[in-house]
């Protein structure tokens, strides 16, 4: 794009942000050729109104000289004469030329296929399961706990989320192991471990699970955006795995980013959005949860040193291997420049959240033959607790057993979660 029309869009930044409507330029913006049609997939899952338009401003200053004049067009198409006319003043007069029609292709995404489940009985290193006994329960006709605890509430409260539908939501699993050569990512050894504990998990949380194995981002989100799609008014919650490489981002809600089989990655901020209550109505107050098994970056924590009864050592095996990338520049991050409509705008990211393998910035560690130290605890703190105790206090637990371990007898990881749900969630169980 012309210099000149970049500096009118910067200048004219806040009345975009405040006064634009996306949603009417992209049928425009998409037929005349200025977008794809992945690039306007994106922008909607920007979030808000504001997120969009900001969005779209900062894409349409990379998208060529015709960018600016067509914009003017389709704003005038849409009755957005006003934001037109103030793009104008200023700006020196623009002849189009003719284009050869852009054709845009979409992907088409064929159905993969699911890997069997096999035994994982003998993994190669164990996180000792806490010793919890169970709690009398009150049963529902077909066997599902729907009242673990003494006190517990299951419809939906100021306490707890309402979680006893049949089955209580969708849950996908996005298992990337295998990595195309050109993406230089190294294949993931024990993923498919990971990936059938918590196919089988989830399955016994009475969840409807799918697996998606070796995706490419366009497919990653070609999948999140079919699951938004889908109709959850009878559904209680919705869980997305991401089993994959990962790097460190620049971000304004979520960090991080997950990386397809192709090399290019998905801002776990984009991935959240996917499923918010502007996008996936049907799932607006119900909670969304989103597990990450990737790294946060590429830094290792060697710890610190602390009394030896404070901590009780576990050293990984010699085949320990990381999910990381060095950090990148995330062309998703938000630019500030409209620093006045900034804060206001970001939407508030309710009954959502994601649980990070890692800390922001830091690798995570997978072991060859057992799976990584942030599923196998998962898993395990899953099994012997969901019966009696909620979400968070789980994720807590998992925290402080997967920080007990080492790799290579010095680097350790200490997982994290983003929570902004607003209640107390507690799974469904089976005896």
């Amino acid at each position: 794009m012309d210099e000149t029309h970049k500096k009118i869009l910067q200048r004219n930044r806040v009345n975009l942000v405040t006064d634009l409507d996306p949603s009417k330029l992209y049928d425009g913006l998409l037929e005349k050729g200025v977008f794809t049609q992945d690039m306007i997939d994106e922008i909607q899952s920007a979030g808000t109104r504001r997120d969009q338009a900001r969005q779209l401003v900062r894409d349409l200053e990379t998208r060529g000289s015709r960018a600016f004049p067509l914009f003017l067009e389709c704003l005038q198409e849409t009755g957005q004469e006003s934001l037109a006319e103030l793009l104008q003043n200023g700006a020196p007069a623009v002849t189009l030329q003719p284009a050869t029609p852009t054709k845009v292709v979409r992907p088409v995404i064929q159905p993969l296929p699911i890997p069997s489940p096999v035994d994982d009985d003998n993994p190669s290193k164990d996180v000792v399961k806490p010793s919890i006994s169970p709690i009398p329960s009150k049963l529902s006709p077909d066997g599902w706990q729907l009242r673990p605890g003494p006190g517990r509430i299951r419809r939906d409260s100021l306490q707890s989320y309402k979680m006893d539908a049949s089955p209580c939501g969708h849950c996908l699993i996005i298992n990337n192991m295998e990595f195309e050569p050109h993406s230089m990512l190294k294949n993931r050894k024990g993923s498919n471990i990971d990936c059938e504990k918590l196919e089988r998990r989830f399955k016994t949380l009475n969840f409807v699970v799918e697996v998606k194995t070796n995706l490419r981002q366009k497919q990653i989100k070609h999948e999140l955006l079919t699951l938004s799609k889908k109709d959850h008014s009878q559904y209680d919650c919705c869980v997305v795995i991401m089993l994959s490489h990962g790097t460190e981002v620049n971000h304004n809600r979520f960090p991080g980013a997950v990386y397809g089989v192709d090399g290019q990655y998905v801002p776990v901020q984009i991935i959240t959005n996917y499923l918010n209550g502007q996008h996936c109505p049907s799932l607006q107050g119900k909670p969304k949860l989103f597990f990450i098994q990737a790294c946060g970056g590429d830094e290792r924590d060697m710890g610190f040193e602390v009394s030896p009864d404070e901590v009780e050592p576990s050293s990984g095996g010699m085949d320990d291997q990381t999910d990381a990338i060095p950090m990148s520049s995330s062309s998703d991050s938000l630019s500030m420049s409209d620093e006045p409509d900034a804060r206001p705008s970001l939407p508030t990211p309710s009954d959502i959240l994601v649980s990070y393998s890692t800390f922001p910035g830091y690798v995570s560690w997978r072991e060859t033959q057992a799976g990584s130290w942030y599923v196998q605890t998962l898993d395990y703190i899953l099994e012997e607790n969901a019966a009696t105790d909620d979400l968070v206090t789980m994720l807590m637990m998992v925290n402080n057993e997967v920080s007990q371990n080492s790799a290579k007898g010095l680097y350790k990881q200490m997982p994290g979660s983003f929570n902004f749900l607003r209640k107390l969630l507690y799974f469904q169980t089976q005896t």
